[in-house]
């Protein structure tokens, strides 16, 4: 009897071993599960969008299996700062982010969102990107909905609305609320607005995210800022885009990170994001003053259309390229223009030119009012150090982020950041520079952007864990777009998954949609 129940044992074991099933199975990968820590080779098999198991699987069988080997498995990426609001119709299979091995990002950053975000968890539901999507509450655009574009203080009641619509979107599964203090009309706020709506946020366990008050010559004022507000509210903080604008700022970062490590001795969570570039990317209008840019277009079309004003604006401008060293205004270059599109990837000098101005500084101040006379633009800045991108990137709580849309190809000339952030670090900065490890950057990439924002089922490759996933050569990765030929894909990456479906396939995206909305910790 004995023998016969052993017999039996075995024969049920036997069977089970032989019965399990995967719906994908990627075998013989170099795995680095985000962690931080070492690789080791090994397989993973998937089942219904989930990791089911990791290790040496023999016992697993799948009609779909991928050889991994010579390849990097790793965590699907996170960015943690992207604007792809308005651009998800028009190419729901995000290409540039998928190319590039992200898998969620982050929108809704530098203050600007969806104000109705249940509305656009619902939108982004039904149309299934191929990537997952999770949103912070801006405040510029909650101020909008409150108060237009006023350069004044809220009253009472408009403070209240704005605190009403912080504390709606976290319910609806905001990740936290984010600022642009240098945009409008956030620029017109106080930093005890930011506060009341910072603490609406931080009731429902939000992140604050800000694109700070000043990136140049006023930075330490304006980490100091987005540090107290953290602070006061009792919430983390991830200062976006870390970085020293002007040549009158190189080398800054020498005193801007200690700001962050000292913060974070005193116990606040605070975190940084960096894109690995030197040049950055916003609108034209930021090289006016805030107070042109008040109550709307025709308010600035009436302000830049009055001599004494406009003087008053290009003398500002001119002071400010003085700061930068700069006898012209060659570091803002045209990223997209719609009047004119021959003008994308033409310096501000450049334009001044082709319209047949005279070769002076002032001439180029008066184009750019001419420009934002006919709309403003699109446009990326030169003006960073190599020296502090660097030494910025060696942090060990900074994350990767491309501050980007989801790109239509061919269209404009936009920052290549776009197509290249994740390739970038990987091939140059951590391939060719050794600026910092293989498995450091993987973990900036992945676990600590999860953790950061509360994506408890993401970052890491652990069972039970949602399976986005990136396998990709880590001798051959590499950002293609450029300055001067931005529109290229990121290569290397030869396989992605989301949320367990196969995306990308040998390098080739196959039109799969699987991603979905990630809420916050607050949704109710």
């Amino acid at each position: 009897m004995k023998k016969y129940i052993l017999a039996l044992c075995l024969f049920v074991s036997a069977v089970s071993i032989k019965a399990q099933q995967a719906d994908l199975l990627i075998k013989n990968g170099k795995i680095l599960d985000g962690s931080g820590n070492s690789w080791f080779y090994g397989d993973i098999a998937i089942a219904n969008g989930k990791i089911i198991a990791i290790g040496h699987l023999d016992n697993y069988s799948s009609k779909k299996i991928i050889d991994a080997s010579g390849l990097i498995v790793a965590p699907g990426f996170i960015d943690v700062h992207t604007h792809i609001e308005g651009d998800e119709k028009k190419n729901p299979t995000a290409d540039n982010f998928i190319y590039d091995g992200v898998t969620t990002v982050i929108t809704g950053n530098c203050g600007s969102s969806e104000v109705n975000l249940k509305k656009y968890f619902s939108f982004i539901d039904s149309l299934h990107t191929s990537i997952n999507v999770a949103s912070l509450i801006g405040h510029n655009d909650v101020r909008k909905a409150a108060m237009g574009s006023a350069n004044r203080d809220p009253n009472e009641d408009e403070m209240k609305k704005m605190e009403a619509i912080v504390e709606q979107a976290m319910k609806d599964g905001a990740v936290g609320l984010s600022t642009g203090l240098i945009y409008i009309p956030g620029t017109y706020s106080k930093t005890e607005e930011v506060i009341r709506l910072a603490k609406a946020a931080s009731k429902y366990h939000g992140v604050y995210t800000s694109h700070m008050r000043d990136e140049g010559d006023s930075v330490t004022e304006a980490i100091d800022e987005a540090i107290n507000i953290g602070r006061q509210a009792n919430m983390p903080v991830e200062i976006s885009h870390f970085k020293l604008s002007g040549q009158q700022n190189w080398g800054r970062s020498k005193e801007t990170l200690p700001m962050i490590i000292k913060a974070r001795e005193e116990g606040l969570d605070v975190t940084i994001d960096q894109y690995p570039y030197t040049a950055s990317s916003t609108s034209l209008s930021t090289l006016l003053p805030d107070w042109v840019l008040a109550d709307g277009h025709d308010s600035i079309k009436a302000r830049l259309n009055n001599p004494p004003i406009k003087k008053v604006v290009v003398n500002y401008m001119l002071a400010k390229l003085k700061k930068r060293k700069l006898k012209h205004f060659s570091y803002p270059v045209v990223a997209y223009f719609r009047p004119d599109t021959t003008l994308n990837g033409k310096s501000i000098e450049e334009v001044n030119l082709i319209k047949n101005k005279k070769h002076t500084a002032v001439e180029e101040a008066n184009t750019i009012i001419e420009m934002m006379l006919q709309g403003g633009a699109g446009m990326v800045f030169h003006g960073m150090s190599e020296e502090d991108v660097k030494r910025i990137m060696q942090y060990p709580f900074n994350m990767f982020a491309s501050d980007a849309s989801i790109r239509i190809f061919n269209q404009g000339a936009p920052h290549p950041r776009g197509y290249g952030t994740n390739a970038r670090v990987l091939s140059k900065y951590v391939r060719d520079e050794k600026v910092i490890s293989l498995e450091e950057a993987i973990r900036r990439m992945t676990s600590l952007p999860a953790q950061k924002f509360q994506l408890k089922d993401r970052g890491l490759l652990r069972e039970g864990f949602a399976a986005d996933i990136v396998m990709f050569d880590g001798k051959l990765v590499k950002d293609n777009s450029t300055y001067e030929k931005p529109h290229q894909y990121s290569t290397g990456f030869k396989y992605v998954i989301v949320n367990g479906a196969l995306t990308v396939d040998n390098e080739h995206h196959n039109g799969t949609r699987n991603g979905r909305v990630l809420y916050g910790p607050g949704k109710l």
